[in-house]
């Protein structure tokens, strides 16, 4: 496994990239979150680990910005649980929450890729398919009869031919 990816924040607030040698902002930061990119940010003077306050104040920032996903009632709870006997269980049920509401996620977006990659027609046609099997089981016990014939197609009118 690669080494993760070091960025130093500097006692300006600044931070730091090792690996591009240039300074980043915190939306750059919430760029390699979004991408998957294995990082540590790390005190400059004294090497200290301090990716999980850089991380939460990403999410403070867009906690004051736009639609929240905290409620002050979560935040409320969750102070609560600091100092609790709890305290250490709460944070594994929210990582085990939040894991399988991403796998649902996933799951659903994949059902919903595939049922978007039908054709309108072939769709519908299962649909109807579908409905129709249903009918026809809810008529079998209500009638006390097998499968009703299907209905008699009609004749296509011939045209008529107008005299002058």
């Amino acid at each position: 496994m690669a080494s993760p990816r070091i960025i130093k924040k500097y006692p300006n607030r600044r931070l730091y990239d090792t690996r591009v040698s240039s300074y980043i902002t915190l939306e750059e930061v919430r760029q390699l979150v979004l991408t998957s990119e294995v990082f540590e940010v790390r005190d400059a003077k004294t090497n200290e680990d301090l990716t999980r306050a850089v991380l939460l104040q990403i999410i403070a920032e867009h906690e004051q910005h736009g639609q929240p996903i905290f409620s002050t009632a979560l935040l409320s709870q969750i102070i609560r649980f600091y100092g609790d006997a709890m305290q250490g269980l709460v944070g594994g049920y929210l990582e085990n929450s939040l894991r399988v509401f991403l796998e649902q996620q996933h799951k659903f977006r994949d059902q919903l890729n595939n049922l978007l990659g039908q054709t309108p027609w072939s769709l519908l046609n299962d649909m109807t398919e579908r409905n129709i099997d249903l009918w026809q089981s809810l008529q079998t016990p209500a009638t006390g009869t097998e499968k009703p014939a299907p209905a008699a197609k009609p004749e296509p009118e011939k045209p008529s031919r107008k005299r002058r």
